[in-house]
């Protein structure tokens, strides 16, 4: 079994707004929620707890705190106000800290810090036995909750690594992929510190304009956490091949993204149903080899599951059960011709390479 690197999780989100324990079983948090009225998608369907993750070679992550304010307003983790939206990330942050206080998680803040998990986690059967804590790069998604770039600096200094400037809508420093427009003069500074600070740029969610705008500006290293292939669903959320093609030259790496209506077309929120419209793990495998046949190589793409980001089973591949069936990549991957090399590029290699750029 392969260590996996996944570059996309909510879990203070999943912890807090959906009051879900991740120490315990997948199995156990859906039987609780199976008890109380239906109030949230993916509802007695999650896929994502510290078992599961340990159980799938999972021994680190991207793990956000979210908190925007942007409009028009959304369901989920958008507040009236910065200032609401901070207080909802510091929140998020004394969960994460609580975890590691509890030996489940560990952050990573530099080179010495990562490399020193990776060495505990080289083999992820024996780390998961052991109960190994899951490492995890602070990011944040959406900026909105940046009140002023003094805020940005304090998170930069309680470990924050990357950071997307936009999430869905119009943004305070950018606007989200649904959006119209450039980046007003804020973000642009904020872009700015970013690069000053070292920090990692998340190019997910940002529309066209913001997005080139962003690959202008950024010096530093960049990925897109959880991004999918347009040649492959026709919206505006996924990366056409000309941005592909810029991250490829910026040495960036995509992690492929498992929210089914990102994965193939036609799917229709609350009408369709993976098993109906038949999208499996296959179809995952096929934004993966879609980037690496525009690369010409398999050094720009990844993992970034964003699995239980507001969505459970409802709108996962078919055969996923939990987040340990991201194992299942590389039997799929193997099949199509893929080395052993690859895999651990795909699995870990390629994101980590990107974040050791980042961590000095």
């Amino acid at each position: 079994m392969k260590m996996i690197f996944d570059a996309h999780l909510d879990l203070s989100l999943n912890a807090l707004e959906w009051n879900r324990d991740l120490r315990k079983s997948v199995a156990q948090i859906r039987e609780a929620e199976r008890a109380i009225p239906q109030r949230l998608n993916g509802q007695a369907g999650g896929t994502v707890s510290f078992p599961e993750m340990r159980r799938g070679g999972i021994g680190l992550c991207v793990a956000t705190q979210i908190g925007g304010c942007m409009k028009p307003r959304s369901f989920v983790a958008n507040w009236e106000s910065p200032s609401q939206a901070w207080a909802m990330t510091q929140g998020q942050l004394a969960w994460y800290r609580e975890m590691e206080r509890l030996g489940e998680m560990v952050q990573i803040r530099d080179r010495n810090a990562l490399e020193s998990h990776l060495l505990r986690w080289s083999d992820p059967v024996a780390a998961a036995e052991r109960n190994e804590p899951i490492g995890y790069i602070l990011s944040l998604e959406g900026s909105d909750s940046i009140v002023t770039l003094d805020h940005l600096k304090q998170a930069w200094d309680y470990g924050l690594r990357a950071l997307g400037p936009a999430h869905y809508g119009i943004g305070r420093y950018a606007m989200g992929h649904d959006a119209l427009g450039e980046f007003p003069p804020e973000g642009i500074e904020l872009v700015r510190t970013m690069d000053q600070l070292g920090m990692i740029l998340d190019v997910t969610h940002l529309n066209e304009p913001c997005f080139w705008q962003a690959i202008e500006i950024y010096e530093g290293p960049i990925w897109a956490s959880h991004q999918n292939c347009r040649a492959l669903v026709d919206d505006v959320r996924q990366f056409s091949d000309r941005q592909i093609k810029a991250l490829i030259d910026r040495d960036a790496v995509l992690g492929a993204a498992f929210d089914v209506w990102m994965v193939v077309p036609g799917f229709i929120r609350g009408e369709s149903t993976p098993e109906s419209i038949g999208v499996t793990m296959q179809h995952i495998a096929d934004h993966i080899d879609h980037i690496c046949q525009l690369a010409g190589n398999t050094r720009h793409c990844g993992i970034g599951s964003d699995l239980d980001g507001a969505f459970g089973r409802e709108q996962s591949p078919s055969d996923l059960d939990t987040i340990a069936d991201l194992q299942s990549l590389d039997s799929i991957l193997t099949d199509r011709g893929y080395s052993d090399d690859d895999l651990s590029a795909i699995f870990h290699g390629n994101f980590l390479r990107v974040l050791r750029r980042a961590l000095k």
